[in-house]
């Protein structure tokens, strides 16, 4: 019975290492922003786009 505990012991510790590796790569990389955090990073994004655009058919005129 003691070997099959320790089995189940191992593999909680296991699983509970993986979901702290997971929990950080979703920390590092961004995905656990708020929907309006990323609303609010997509239109930042746009109006840069947007500017650069501005700014390239500018130059294409002169």
């Amino acid at each position: 019975m003691r070997k099959g505990k320790n089995k189940a012991e191992k593999d909680l510790d296991s699983l509970k290492t993986d979901y702290e590796k997971l929990h950080l790569s979703i920390r590092t990389i961004g995905l656990d922003k708020k929907s309006e955090q990323w609303r609010q990073e997509i239109k930042e994004e746009k109006i840069k786009a947007d500017q650069r655009e501005k700014k390239f058919q500018d130059t294409r005129v002169r």
